[in-house]
């Protein structure tokens, strides 16, 4: 395994419902197709990077640079405010809560969640000549060897030994290394390269760290009656992701083929161990500490981009799965928003996007465009000359034109649905009451909160009794969207 060089300290520091646009957005199909990465980043908050929080703790040289070397969003948004059903979303360009298996979280032994004729992005770029891997936390379900097949997934269930049958090599993907939920709090702690896990025999840990709560201020996290492999440690996982994806790269551009990795970190999730090199080097404890981990990990991917000659013709998307965890120290780690992962408001779903693709997308250029993570499908499906098939990505919107500076009349999207639930239209965004809505189909939803973000992005002032017609508006919206099974008007 390629070993990173001991980073210094300085080297830290310093290194959608109205409109849809048509073909004559579409990149030339002359046009050579980029190789395109995808970073996810896990629980990074809106105000954890200093290019979107300038008064943040955590200094991220590495993505800020990404940044200004591309197109930062400032109105962008994860399809959920947890994990399982964003990954989904940005998987498939669907929207999450359309079925209640993808709007559940899944663990390490979860069944697989994504349909097994589902498109993914994996199928996208391997139908179009690229090779493809995704490398790192999965989380939306494998389907594993059982001993009795009639008995679930469960732990004592599992045949370790054998090959899983059903993993991301099955839905896309030529190469996956990763685990199999939550890289950092799901089990069994054990890394799966294609279809085989890796480290056994698994060992069964009693106490693994010590039994307790989670603490929010030291990020400490404790399990118990647990299987771990030999060689695992949690502080060295995602730098092991950022290698396998840079062993990757280093192959496919020896081989001239173009190259698509989706990478998704499992930083800055509990329990925050970061690992002995990074220690200390943020303002706001072991959680900045590894979003300074993953700031590194981007360099690393960066760099080795640059040295093999292939950045010029590489697309690069930085995003986060959800919202933030409380930060610590005064860091805002959402910033002016309200609420953290798991909430409705801002806090738990608007999130940092940048996109840098040279010679396409202006350097240090900045939109405050509404799009969701569910639109990248449609875009990078455009970014490599794909037209979607008619039930292709079904939720996802085509921002081609933004990244292009292109002007437009009318935005790209003007409607989005959150997760547990609430509508955005334009400016206005609308809560529901949750227990209203049993189902996602039920047209007996209760209305509880309005917001005007241009007017009040912290959603302090409600002002659902004042617009009684934006109400009604939006919840007809809603209503409508859930009633059917696509909101991409050029679908049928």
């Amino acid at each position: 395994m390629k070993q990173f060089l001991k980073p210094t300290i300085l080297g830290l520091l310093i290194p959608i419902l109205f409109c849809q646009c048509g073909n004559q957005d579409s990149i030339k199909e002359t046009d050579e197709k980029p190789n395109v990465i995808i970073i996810y980043t896990d629980d990074l908050g809106y105000g954890d990077v200093t290019c979107y929080n300038p008064r943040s703790k955590i200094q991220t040289p590495n993505i800020d640079k990404l940044a200004a070397d591309g197109m930062r969003f400032t109105d962008a948004h994860s399809p959920a405010s947890f994990c399982t059903p964003s990954r989904y979303s940005i998987l498939t360009g669907k929207y999450c809560w359309r079925s209640q298996r993808t709007s559940e979280l899944q663990g390490g032994y979860g069944e697989p969640i994504i349909e097994r004729d589902e498109m993914t992005l994996g199928n996208l770029f391997k139908n179009n000549g690229y090779k493809t891997a995704a490398i790192g936390k999965w989380h939306v379900g494998m389907e594993w060897t059982l001993k009795d097949e009639n008995a679930g997934q469960g732990e004592k269930n599992i045949y370790f030994k054998s090959p899983l049958k059903f993993t991301p090599v099955d839905q896309g993907f030529d190469y996956y290394f990763g685990t199999s939920g939550c890289t950092s709090d799901d089990p069994p702690f054990a890394f799966i390269e294609n279809k085989n896990l890796l480290g056994l025999p698994l060992i069964p840990v009693k106490d693994l760290q010590v039994i307790g709560d989670f603490n929010r201020t030291t990020g400490e996290l404790y399990y118990k009656d647990v299987l771990v492999a030999q060689d695992w440690a949690h502080e060295k996982a995602d730098t092991i992701f950022a290698n396998k994806a840079i062993d990757f790269i280093e192959k496919q551009v020896k081989t001239d083929t173009p190259f698509f990795v989706y990478l998704p970190l499992s930083l800055p999730h509990i329990p925050w161990l970061p690992a002995e090199f990074i220690k200390g080097i943020s303002g706001a404890g072991p959680r900045g500490d590894l979003i300074a981990l993953a700031d590194y990990c981007v360099g690393e991917i960066m760099a080795t981009l640059q040295n093999l000659g292939v950045e010029e013709n590489t697309l690069v998307v930085f995003t986060s799965d959800n919202g933030p965890r409380e930060g610590v120290n005064g860091h805002q780690s959402a910033g002016n928003l309200r609420g953290y992962k798991g909430s409705i408001y801002e806090g738990g779903h608007r999130v940092p996007l940048i996109v840098k693709w040279p010679g396409k997308v202006a350097k240090n250029s900045v939109s405050d465009e509404l799009i969701g993570q569910v639109d990248l499908y449609a875009t990078l499906a455009n970014s490599i000359g794909h037209s979607l098939a008619t039930n292709e990505a079904p939720d996802s919107y085509d921002f081609t034109p933004v990244l292009l500076g292109q002007a437009n009349d009318k935005p790209i999207r003007d409607v989005y649905i959150h997760l547990y639930f609430a509508v955005r239209k334009g400016d206005w965004k609308l809560i529901f009451d949750l227990e209203s809505i049993e189902d996602v189909s039920m047209k007996t939803v209760v209305a509880e909160e309005l917001y005007n973000l241009k007017a009040d992005l912290a959603e302090s002032n409600n002002v659902i009794e004042d617009y009684p017609a934006i109400v009604e508006e939006l919840k007809s919206v809603f209503v409508e969207l859930n009633s059917r099974g696509y909101s991409r008007p050029t679908i049928y």
